[in-house]
């Protein structure tokens, strides 16, 4: 008989084999292990190396065998487990690398855990478990993963065996987190001190496991959709055994050592593990705010313990941008719970409970993010503009910006003290670093408009510490860069772009003084006493710089920014030394001068004059008048600006007298010129230094310069032209100032001067003149009720009155219209000719509007909410020109073109005048019958239209 082959050979030894162990457990292979490797090193497709050559064993045996070995191991004593170790253990190991059931792995796991792991080697266990065992959890635990998404689509309440399929991977789940939170429990509490080398394995294993399950625990409500309450509870188990497993880990990390010498590889595992964390801090942000903190608290103060040997691996930057999204994220959280306890159904208790937890999240991490920077500040450049959002972002969203949450005082005060207060802290860290002043300052910084009042909140509190730092910082700050601002420049930019805030007139927390109880403050307020405090104790050497700035916002276009920088001026004047108020005073009165023509910033230069001047010492006044003489014709463009109550009487009198005088020949030149528009320009001048005379030192005029003046007036007004007014801006600035004199002198006026101005303005109104010179013609209405109307001009000026009113009441513009309610209120209450009164209110709509206005009724009250969203909207509406405007508030206009044709702008004037000429023909038609010798000179006028166009070259018709 031949022998038998070697298959035959194995399945009798299989058999054997088979019945011997079922019978005997782990005994049976007892004998083979002298002859087996410690650690067998084979494929995935190996035969098991605890079998001898000559009895391989079936799959089905193997796994029968496998099964009674861990049956029997789990009733092994502390002892036989000890003993036992070095045998059993790559058994067990090769069992688990190369098994396919999870339920096998789990047992393994679990058996390695209990019974051996307490046995082994604290030093070799990375060797002979941890790179064993983990890479192959990894792979099984990211299966599982894959598994559940794929199979959730199919998750319903009739498909049973779905619901099984996951419940099972779930349940396994937590198998294996439980058997690797042992597992780290054991080495945790067996060892003082850990060395990250010796279980290398451990930490990035177990973290990718964590990250992985947070993220699918965070993602499963829209995983499993409307059936996740099939899952709820194992999810919620899989959540806390996660949980414990990375408390567990954070406490075993705690251990590690890292000494000055420590090489490289260590510095690498513990960089990666807070790399890590970092990543699971962004998953489990929103899930669970005390875990969400306690890993931050462990990412923290790993950085800070192992500072020395880390510093320069870390990601900064990311570690920085992550707490800083959590921050903001955590205060939006406590912004919704405002809102949601501010509405009617509210539960307050829990609300506010919940609300206070958020809040102390959002101190803790701003708590978190000092330490941080304090450590590692020289590391931070690149994440200074990150902070700086961080700050405007938190401030955008708080009381008194227009996109704030609505909230009460109480809790306003409540989250400034608790977390607002740190982000003051912040600013202190980073004041001496030039990353953070550039990112701050950054001349190309494009801020939208709920972040311009955070940012000029921002630039007052740098203000505010800066007073208490040396020269250099200061000067850091203060001095402007090729790509930067200074801090003086930044304030008036940023203020400008604050139009919402401050027509609201939105309030910030004020300071308690002395005796005085605390108080709101505008933001205006704000702004400028914070300035002005600065500007008190900055260094000297800055002065150069705070002179441009103001100057620069001086000359902008927005009235309210022009009035900071004005009103900072003046405290400058105030508090600095004479000689620099008279530097400064001297200073824009030869800007003055300069300037070319009327334009805002003029505007803006004569006010800002007017109020410098009354700071100037007596003997500096003189010094003054003697260098800008009120009797030489190029310095009245000044004179015009200066109160002169400024003045002490003596110079008063003197100045005022050499002003008229100079004014009178001024006009009377005028007069016997050729009376050109190029010319007013002068006259102007002349009237406005005259008007400036009256209103701050009327009683400089004596009976002969007044009746000199009053002539003048008079021959001036019969050189006023409808048609010009109406088109020409010089003629409508002369008279508005001619009106302006007249009022003045209204008690002295011709009657029959008045006469001829009343029928001027009853005609000039109904063309709808500029705003401007509606204005200068209620206030000389309004003069009228203070005179008793001649009788011989009763019937002149008496029946346009009512008319003038009631032109000026219906104009569109709701400025007009309040000025005029106004000075219609004071005529009716002064004016001697009462019958008039019911003829100013002749419809019923003027009727109504004064009936509103004595009454104080007529207007809807805004809500305001409402009057937030009206600006919202405006300030939307309004960004586009502003930022259009900006290029070009500052720069001188641009050259007009050339023109093809020589005499264009008096051709064009010539043609305008004419064509104003015929419609006011075309409204004395709609008023009256047109006179007999009409048709005729409409006739000749035709004719001569037609030798015109005869006189145009055919090419150009």
């Amino acid at each position: 008989m031949s022998p038998p082959t070697a298959r035959g050979n194995s399945r009798r030894v299989g058999a054997r084999g088979r019945l011997s162990m079922v019978a005997c457990g782990w005994s049976a292979l007892k004998g083979c292990r002298d002859s087996v490797p410690a650690v067998p090193i084979c494929g995935g497709s190996c035969s098991n190396p605890f079998v001898a050559d000559g009895a391989r064993m079936s799959q089905d045996d193997e796994a029968e065998a496998n099964r009674a070995l861990l049956d029997n191991l789990n009733s092994w004593s502390r002892e036989v487990c000890r003993r036992e170790l070095p045998s059993v253990l790559p058994r067990l190991v090769f069992m688990y690398q190369h098994s396919e059931r999870w339920i096998e792995h789990i047992r393994i796991l679990k058996i390695i855990t209990d019974n051996f792991l307490p046995h082994m080697n604290h030093l070799t266990l990375e060797q002979t478990f941890f790179s064993q065992i983990l890479p192959k959890t990894v792979k099984l635990f990211d299966r599982m993963i894959r598994e559940l998404t794929t199979e959730a689509r199919e998750l319903s309440s009739q498909n049973l065996e779905i619901q099984v399929t996951l419940r099972n991977i779930l349940q396994t789940m937590v198998q294996i987190l439980e058997g690797l939170t042992g597992c780290v429990h054991h080495i945790c509490t067996t060892q003082q001190s850990i060395i990250l080398e010796n279980i290398h394995s451990l930490p990035s294993s177990i973290l990718h496991i964590i990250k992985t399950t947070f993220v699918h625990c965070k993602n499963s409500e829209s995983l499993y959709s409307g059936r996740l309450h099939l899952l709820s509870d194992l999810l919620q188990s899989v959540f806390r055994e996660a949980y414990s497993l990375q408390k567990r880990l954070m406490e075993l990390l705690d251990k590690v050592c890292m000494g000055p010498s420590v090489d490289e590889n260590n510095t690498l595992l513990m960089v990666e593990v807070i790399h890590s964390l970092l990543d699971i801090c962004s998953v489990i942000s929103g899930m669970d705010q005390a875990f969400h903190a306690n890993t931050w608290k462990f990412i923290i103060k790993q950085s800070l313990k192992h500072q020395s040997v880390i510093k320069s691996q870390l990601k900064h930057k990311e570690i920085i941008s992550n707490l800083c999204e959590d921050i903001v994220f955590s205060f939006h959280s406590c912004l919704q719970l405002v809102e949601q306890m501010a509405q009617p159904a509210a539960q307050d208790n829990a609300d506010h409970r919940i609300f206070q937890k958020t809040l102390k999240l959002c101190r803790f991490l701003a708590n978190s993010l000092l330490h941080y920077i304090k450590e590692f500040l020289p590391f931070l450049s690149d994440s200074c503009c990150t902070l700086h959002q961080l700050y405007l972002q938190i401030y955008s969203k708080f009381p008194p910006n227009l996109h704030a949450a609505r909230m009460s005082k109480a809790l306003q005060e409540e989250i400034a003290g608790a977390f607002l207060v740190l982000l003051d802290l912040l600013i202190r860290q980073l004041l001496t670093s030039q990353p953070f002043v550039q990112a701050v300052l950054d001349s190309k910084l494009d801020l939208p408009c709920e972040l311009q009042l955070p940012q000029v909140l921002l630039l007052v509190v740098v203000m505010d510490k800066l007073c208490s730092q040396p020269k250099d910082v200061q000067t850091l700050w203060c001095t402007e860069a090729m790509t930067r601002m200074s801090l003086f420049k930044a304030i008036f930019y940023n203020f400008e772009r604050c139009s919402g805030e401050l027509s609201l007139t939105a309030c910030l927390q004020g300071v308690e003084g002395k005796g005085q109880a605390e108080a709101s403050v505008t933001i205006y307020q704000h702004v400028c006493v914070h300035l002005c405090a600065f500007v008190a104790s900055f260094h000297p050497s800055l002065f150069p710089e705070l002179d441009a700035a103001l100057l620069n916002a001086v000359l902008s276009t927005n009235m309210t920014t022009s009035l900071l920088a004005m009103d900072v001026w003046c405290f400058l004047a105030r508090y600095g030394t004479a000689e620099l108020c008279v530097h400064h005073v001297t200073l824009v009165a030869h800007l003055i001068k300069s300037c070319p023509g009327e334009c805002i910033q003029l505007t803006n230069l004569s006010v800002l004059l007017k109020r410098l001047f009354f700071f100037m010492a007596p003997p500096h006044q003189v010094e003054f008048i003697q260098r800008f003489s009120p009797e030489e014709v190029d310095n009245l463009p000044l004179w015009q600006c200066i109160s002169f109550q400024a003045l002490s009487a003596d110079l008063r009198k003197q100045a005022a007298c050499d002003v008229i005088r100079v004014c009178t020949v001024q006009c009377m030149d005028w007069l016997s010129s050729s009376h050109t528009l190029a010319e007013l320009d002068s006259l102007n001048t002349a009237l406005s230094a005259l008007l400036t005379v009256c209103n701050s030192a009327g009683d400089a005029f004596d009976i002969r310069q007044q009746t000199t003046v009053i002539e003048v007036v008079g021959r001036l007004w019969a050189f006023i032209s409808i048609q010009q007014v109406l088109s020409q801006p010089y003629v409508q600035q002369a008279l508005r100032l001619l009106l302006q004199l007249l009022t003045f002198f209204i008690q002295t006026v011709d009657p029959q001067l008045i006469s001829q101005v009343v029928t001027l303005l009853t005609s000039l109104l109904k063309l709808e003149p500029p705003d401007h010179v509606c204005l200068a013609v209620l206030d000389f209405v309004s003069s009228l009720s203070r005179l008793f109307i001649p009788s011989a001009i009763q019937d002149k000026v008496l029946p346009n009155l009512p008319s003038i009113f009631a032109l000026l009441l219906t104009n569109r513009n709701w400025l007009l219209e309040q000025h005029t309610l106004e000075a219609f209120t004071q005529f009716a209450e002064v004016t001697n000719h009462e019958e008039l009164v019911p003829q100013c209110l002749s419809s019923e709509d003027i009727k109504n509007k004064v009936v509103a206005f004595l009454e104080k009724t007529g207007f809807v009250d805004e809500t305001e909410v409402a009057r937030v969203d009206h600006v919202k909207q405006k300030v939307a509406f309004l960004e586009p020109t502003i930022e259009e405007a900006d290029g070009l508030a500052l720069q001188p206009c641009t050259k007009r073109a050339r023109h093809e044709f020589p005499f264009e702008e008096e051709y064009r004037s010539a043609f305008q005048a004419a064509v104003g000429a015929l419609d006011t023909t075309e409204w004395l038609l709609q008023q009256a019958p047109a006179p007999t010798w009409l048709p005729v000179e409409l006739e000749a006028l035709k004719e001569k239209i037609e030798k015109l166009k005869c006189c145009i070259p055919e090419g150009n018709i």
